[in-house]
């Protein structure tokens, strides 16, 4: 159905400068994306650039969708900015929002492919802009790029229609700046000019996992860290198919709750370990019992990053799966059980203990007191769950 024309009360320009180091804080406050792999081990703070990047058909557009639902009841206006993809793409997705009653704190703004290329070139600015209305508010705000691949194309071929010269790849040579001074437009505001943010959450396309093409590498040297999503991975059936090693988070544990640091902490190296283990058990080499170990363990870290589409968790039931993958709890139950006994565990949790739940979504570090009464609720739940 056609939608109403929209009544503006006032008007901005597209393009403004960035604000100024004066008037920006460092990133100090996580966004909570709801996506387990995200949220502790590359966290996304409120004011930060961070890029996804990967082949067409990997789930960055998932990734997106289930950060804008995740954001329901926590006071954050998101926009989506759909550049040169199909109406067909772009209705989907609303009519997902529509359904899950997201669109009432989220603003799309759509460039379809065929609509001109002055369209897609300036839609990223208009949002951009429009973020920027609800920060000065004081609010905080995500942005949505998807995808500036398509939109350094449109420039391309603008800059082509006015005979600029082309450059590398033929694109005009001052595409690095098109992209910069989009993202720079992004920050955390000082409590003086009222203490909102800007995330942005650019989308780059890939071909054949190429993260060294002209553009790609141009946006990550812009964004402050990277997801990279993996083919691989996607076609093993781990999704979100974020690939550990080569994602970063230039922000870090600022961006994170002091218990999800305190839980995430090892598990970094968890994975690093379970990977280069992982390639001596393909040449079908015998290996030790610790060895044996820490590969189950790797499988059953990776089964506890797996979500499905719009299953989202709390930063709560990100950290009763990390405690529990942490202290070897899930070593004794079959690889398939684990994810189900962890949800049903953290829902457990927060149905019959409802303060430690609350507990340990403040953001203060854990006490070895909560610990062991989480220790002792594990124990009994695990009691009703059936052992390898």
């Amino acid at each position: 159905p056609s939608l109403k024309p929209i009544k503006s009360e006032s008007t901005r320009p597209a393009e403004r400068l960035a604000p100024g180091i004066v008037e920006r804080v460092p990133v100090c406050s996580p966004l909570e994306t709801g996506i387990t792999a995200i949220d502790c081990l590359i966290p996304i703070g409120k004011g930060q650039r961070e890029l996804l990047i990967g082949n067409r058909s990997t789930g960055k557009t998932s990734i997106i969708v289930d950060t804008i639902l995740h954001q329901k009841n926590k006071d954050v206006t998101c926009i989506y900015v759909s550049i040169g993809h199909k109406k067909s793409n772009a209705a989907k997705i609303i009519d997902t929002l529509e359904r899950n009653g997201a669109m009432e704190y989220t603003t799309v703004v759509l460039a379809r492919a065929h609509d001109s290329a002055m369209s897609q070139f300036i839609a990223p600015y208009t949002a951009c802009a429009m973020g920027e209305h609800f920060m000065e508010q004081g609010k905080d705000v995500a942005v949505f790029y998807n995808d500036l691949s398509n939109h350094a194309v449109a420039y391309r071929e603008l800059s082509l229609l006015l005979r600029r010269p082309p450059g590398r790849e033929a694109y005009p040579g001052d595409i690095f700046y098109i992209h910069s001074r989009l993202l720079e437009r992004a920050c955390k505001l000082s409590p003086e000019r009222g203490g909102g943010s800007l995330t942005a959450i650019p989308v780059v396309q890939t071909q054949d996992d190429d993260i060294s093409a002209y553009i790609p590498t141009n946006l990550i040297s812009i964004t402050d860290g990277q997801i990279f999503l993996d083919v691989s991975l996607f076609n093993q059936g781990i999704r979100p198919a974020v690939n550990v090693g080569l994602s970063v988070s230039r922000v870090g544990g600022a961006a994170q709750t002091k218990a999800i640091k305190q839980m995430a902490g090892r598990m970094k190296l968890d994975l690093a370990q379970y990977e280069s283990l992982l390639d001596f058990a393909q040449f079908g080499s015998e290996l030790d019992k610790e060895s044996q170990a820490r590969l189950d363990h790797g499988r059953r870290a990776i089964e506890i990053l797996k979500q499905g589409r719009y299953e989202t968790h709390s930063f709560s039931d990100q950290v009763l799966f990390l405690y529990l993958l942490r202290e070897r709890f899930l070593d004794q139950f079959k690889l398939e059980d684990v994810k189900e006994f962890a949800t049903q565990f953290a829902s457990y949790v927060s149905e019959m203990y409802p303060e430690i739940y609350e507990k340990i979504s403040e953001d203060e570090a854990l006490e070895d007191t909560v610990l062991e009464e989480i220790k002792e609720i594990a124990e009994e739940f695990s009691l009703t769950f059936p052992k390898v």
